[in-house]
């Protein structure tokens, strides 16, 4: 071999290397400063990470959305749930510290797990808390697995298919596998820290990002690895579930209450809460002004006070 085109390849390797070996210390070191929070169980196979909290007649399951974890809930709305509820937030596959689900991990195929997952923890039929595409995963579960759900509360739901991924979203845009995997285990890392503060401004604002984010609420999760592949999956997988989920939001027969901020930069209110008015008529939409996209963050007493709400027609739904 030419030794110019030697010395070129030695040196893409060393990058290459140096990329790889960045990303695995950067996981290790946020894994120590971020560590499971709750306890794991084993459900069709895959290994689920989950927090609970409290005790009552009524259970709420929280669901969280792209690139999240449980402790987007746990920072700031399960202790005060946990009053009146037992509270169960839980890693949707591949999120935080649970397993992946596959290469096509669908809002129907994660509601599946989710059906199967509430089985495993005897938890009835909750009040299932859905935020952004864990939302579109709630209404999975309403529309095809109605036994499990008593109702659903829905915080900036993704509802609709969208034409387009939100520009923030872009860099997860990736359809092949192996492709994903090697962005994640080499330019994601950096890129993702060196974006950090312009993504979080457009999926916190227009409200300041918690200064506890990183550590309490989970946001250093989202610089591993594994973070990017599952979040850039489930991106893939909700393109493919959602034009056929759509159809099915008219037979959702569970109370349904949406809440969404007037100011979100991810979702459209417009689009993702009327829209799913006009398909599910006994729905209900409440506005939080000014908020933007992390309501279990920005605005936790509202959301407090809008699942107690919501667990309220549950209650009044299952007595007639």
């Amino acid at each position: 071999m030419n030794p110019l085109w030697l010395g070129v390849l030695m040196a893409l390797l060393a990058v290459y290397a140096g990329l790889v070996w960045f990303a695995f210390s950067t996981a290790r070191k946020v894994e120590r400063l971020v560590p499971p929070l709750g306890q794991f169980v084993e459900v069709q196979g895959v290994r689920l990470h989950y927090v609970e909290h409290g005790s009552g007649p009524v259970t709420v399951l929280c669901i969280h959305g792209l690139a999240g974890n449980a402790r987007h809930f746990a920072a700031r709305v399960l202790e005060p749930l946990s009053r009146h509820f037992r509270v169960v937030a839980l890693d949707r596959p591949g999120a935080g510290y649970s397993a992946p689900l596959g290469d096509t991990p669908t809002p129907q195929a994660q509601s599946a797990l989710m059906a199967a997952f509430i089985d495993a923890l005897g938890l009835g039929q909750p009040v299932v808390v859905g935020h952004s595409l864990g939302g579109a995963v709630a209404l999975a579960l309403a529309s095809g697995h109605p036994e499990r759900v008593g109702a659903l509360a829905l915080l900036a739901p993704l509802t609709q298919h969208p034409k387009s991924v939100p520009p923030v979203f872009a860099a997860l845009a990736i359809r092949g596998p192996l492709v994903r995997t090697m962005i994640g285990w080499t330019l994601a890392v950096p890129l993702s820290i060196a974006r950090r503060d312009a993504v979080l401004s457009v999926v916190f604002g227009p409200e300041p990002v918690p200064d506890d984010f990183g550590l309490a609420a989970g946001g250093l999760l989202g610089m591993r690895p594994s973070a990017f592949t599952s979040a850039s999956t489930d991106l893939a997988a909700a393109d493919v579930g959602m034009s056929t989920l759509v159809e099915r939001h008219a037979t959702v027969q569970a109370p349904v209450g949406i809440l969404y901020g007037t100011h979100d930069r991810i979702l459209q209110p417009a689009m993702h809460g009327n829209g799913l008015l006009a398909q599910i008529p006994h729905a209900t939409l409440e506005l939080v002004e000014r908020a933007g996209h992390m309501l279990p963050l920005t605005a936790p007493e509202r959301v407090v006070a809008f699942v107690h709400e919501v667990a309220g027609r549950r209650t009044t739904a299952a007595s007639v």
